[in-house]
């Protein structure tokens, strides 16, 4: 049974940073793609950036030059670095990975940014 784990969110002044973690376990070979959505309330989820097991990174452009995404392959984790935080960052952040063609999420923190 496969789970991913976040942890890492919290209260912060616009300005500021947070780092997010997330780790998948379970009977795991490979992942594809990691990466992280949020939703804010009233929103629809939205992809804020995502990595491949290559390496290769994107972002949505909201976030872009701000939050940056890594990933330990060996250690099946993905981080996302946020930085410069804006009110408008405030939301709940999804771990998702692409596992063998079937999509995971983690349960989700929450990420509240004051001005």
């Amino acid at each position: 049974q496969v789970q991913l784990v976040e942890s890492g969110g919290g209260l912060v002044q616009a300005g500021g940073s947070l780092r997010l973690s997330c780790a998948a376990s379970g009977s795991i070979f490979s992942i594809n793609v990691m990466g992280w959505y949020r939703q804010a309330p009233g929103n629809e989820r939205e992809l804020v950036a995502d990595i491949s097991s290559g390496g290769s990174t994107s972002y949505t452009g909201s976030v872009k030059g701000r939050f940056t995404i890594s990933r330990d392959v060996a250690k099946k984790t993905v981080y996302l670095q946020m930085d410069s935080l804006k009110p408008e960052d405030t939301a709940v952040y999804y771990c998702y990975a692409d596992i063998y063609g079937s999509d995971y999420w983690g349960q989700g923190t929450r990420v509240t940014v004051s001005s």
